[in-house]
């Protein structure tokens, strides 16, 4: 089916880029940028929402008083709908849901899942929510808790990751719930969006591609890091917060992968201080969360005190640019990127790549389904 031209000349997105996600989440395209904490700011949260995809805002390395700043600053941005990636294990997880409902928000988006109360409560708010998962059982969980629609990320994935690939993972998923699911992990561009769309997918999610634009906020030359990467130069490693996560493979990387397990707790213990300090969170709540993590993912307390590590990290890297001290989550995609668009020319790009495709695919099957 051949995309009719709009008004002033230019094709319209193909019909079929119409998902199920598009009227969910109020956007114009299935297209979803991930909430990355220190990359997802206000700033590229917005420019993404007024591309026409869903821009969800980073929260979890947040204050409570900075989400509530971060919010209200992506308010001033867009009038179109976006997101909030919210950490489900978190104390004050009710306080930060009823912000996103005082400044209303669309979507609360997980990247662990929350538990069944906190799904519910966020439901009760009138809430889209949205985890992810990288599993059919953990996809059967959440569905059965009532949530709108999941994202399914495959082991190309970057930071936390499972161990299954997109391909394989994406149709078990879809096959397994009756709701949206949106395919994460090694997407790109307009032919991975088809791609996800022929496994049965809603839409697409981007991680690594949207931190590779002119409006995201890690600094150049953390950019040119990435931009330098092939698809073989990332490492899934649990050595950083002791669950398993993919990076880029710097001298750091390596350097961490060489020690013992004492220093690297000793390194970890040293980040919880620092979180700590920086986030402003009382020691009895981090404790709570510790609890809580433990509990929710199955982990023992050494991996509990060394997921400080992520956070501090991160922010090294993606904040200060100091790759000699942070860490680079980053897909595999990461090798076949050779550009940083603004996220409008992205957008765009993606939309007519993916329209291109399945016209070109409707006519070699020919008139009345013949080829």
């Amino acid at each position: 089916m051949r995309a009719s031209p709009a008004p002033d000349g230019e094709p319209r997105p193909h019909p079929a880029l119409r998902t199920a996600i598009c009227a969910l989440f109020g956007v114009d395209y299935p297209i979803v940028q991930t909430g990355m904490g220190w990359v997802s700011t206000p700033e590229l949260t917005a420019a993404t929402a007024n591309a026409g995809a869903l821009g969800i805002l980073a929260a979890g390395t947040l204050t409570l008083a900075e989400t509530d700043a971060a919010i209200a600053r992506t308010r001033e941005l867009t009038g179109r709908p976006f997101g909030v990636n919210l950490r489900g294990d978190a104390p004050d997880v009710a306080e930060r849901a009823a912000l996103l409902v005082r400044h209303g928000v669309r979507v609360a988006s997980f990247a662990l899942s929350p538990n069944e109360r906190v799904v519910r409560g966020l439901k009760e708010d009138g809430l889209v929510v949205v985890p992810s998962v990288g599993a059919r059982r953990h996809a059967e969980k959440v569905a059965g808790w009532g949530v709108d629609a999941v994202i399914a990320q495959g082991s190309e994935g970057g930071g936390h990751t499972g161990s299954v690939p997109t391909s394989i993972l994406l149709p078990q998923v879809v096959d397994a719930v009756d709701l949206p699911v949106i395919a994460a992990g090694g997407f790109s561009d307009g032919r991975g969006l088809v791609a996800a769309l022929a496994y049965g997918a809603a839409g697409i999610a981007m991680g690594t591609r949207f931190l590779l634009t002119t409006d995201s906020p890690v600094p150049a030359s953390v950019k040119a890091e990435y931009l330098k990467a092939t698809v073989t130069d990332t490492v899934v490693t649990a050595v950083l917060d002791g669950v398993p996560q993919r990076v880029l493979r710097t001298k750091l990387v390596d350097q961490l992968l060489g020690v013992g397990p004492l220093s690297r707790l000793r390194r970890s213990a040293g980040h919880a201080v620092a979180f700590r300090r920086l986030s402003g969170a009382r020691w009895r709540d981090m404790i709570a969360e510790g609890l809580a993590m433990k509990r929710g993912h199955e982990l023992g307390w050494t991996q509990v005190i060394m997921a400080a590590n992520t956070p501090m990290m991160l922010r090294a890297s993606m904040v200060d640019g100091r790759t000699d001290l942070g860490t680079l989550a980053s897909g595999q995609v990461v090798g076949v990127i050779e550009d940083v668009p603004g996220c409008a020319e992205l957008v765009e790009r993606i939309v007519a790549q993916a329209s291109a495709v399945l016209e070109r695919l409707g006519e070699q099957q020919g008139p009345a389904g013949h080829g």
